[in-house]
């Protein structure tokens, strides 16, 4: 029995020893592990594995959830204070996310503008950060040039992002044609359900009833296959395509 307790503390120590290998952790781990093989791999499994794994991060995204909903405005008065401490436009772009993850879309336009000054003039992630925030105001006038820019000036950057807010912005000016073109070019190169949904939204609103009702019958299939993550990362563009049906024109 003593060689089967000692056979199992070494075996647990060589899984340990394994993980911290291909993580790629200090070579003294290994000496830890296998001179003291019960306690090393409790004091690994606590200190090294747990933080690194898929329940510890689940549980911090449980957390980080929680207080968003608990205290929704919270990371706005943190980014608000860090600004006047220290006023960076690294802290104005913090503020500005904030706000528009509030919903607080003027205000962050607004700083998203201010930090497109000197240096940061053509930051892409700026940019493209406006023009999110101008498009969630519906002012589409302010939030293409900014992707048109983006798109002129840095192809690869965020490609399908951008792509998607210029139809919105095509579709938001009135410019129909257009729009549906950019968005039928979206789906036809990503593919993805969120550029699926997009096109959506638009066929409703422009009373394309027959692609609306096809777009929608793929994206209820492909939501059958989602996990969790992916319906929290679609929960916008969802609510927006709800919206889209409720409000549509009659067929033609």
């Amino acid at each position: 029995m003593p060689f089967i307790g000692l056979g199992l503390h070494m075996f647990l120590a060589l899984l340990c020893g394994v993980h911290a290998i291909r993580s790629g952790q200090p070579l003294y781990w290994l000496i830890i592990l296998f001179s003291f093989p019960l306690l090393g791999s409790l004091v690994y499994f606590v200190a090294i594995y747990l933080p690194q794994s898929r329940v510890q991060r689940t549980a911090g995204k449980v957390m980080t959830s929680a207080v968003r909903v608990l205290d929704p405005s919270r990371e706005v008065r943190e980014a608000r204070q860090a600004l006047e401490d220290t006023p960076t436009a690294q802290n104005q772009m913090r503020l500005a996310a904030a706000l528009l993850e509030l919903g607080e879309a003027e205000e962050a336009a607004q700083r998203y503008q201010a930090c497109l000054q000197g240096p940061f003039a053509s930051d892409p992630d700026i940019r493209l950060g406006a023009a999110q925030a101008w498009v969630a105001c519906q002012r589409f006038s302010e939030a293409l040039p900014h992707l048109e820019a983006l798109r002129r000036e840095r192809p690869e950057f965020r490609c399908e992002p951008v792509s998607l807010l210029i139809g919105r912005c095509l579709a938001g000016s009135g410019r129909a044609a257009e729009a549906r073109a950019e968005l039928e070019a979206a789906v036809s190169r990503f593919d993805t359900y969120e550029s699926r949904a997009e096109l959506a939204i638009w066929a409703y609103g422009a009373g394309e009833q027959v692609l609306a009702s096809r777009l929608s019958a793929e994206l209820d299939k492909l939501a059958t296959r989602s996990n969790a993550l992916a319906r929290e990362h679609r929960e916008a563009v969802n609510r927006r395509l709800q919206a889209a049906r409720k409000l549509a024109p009659t067929a033609r």
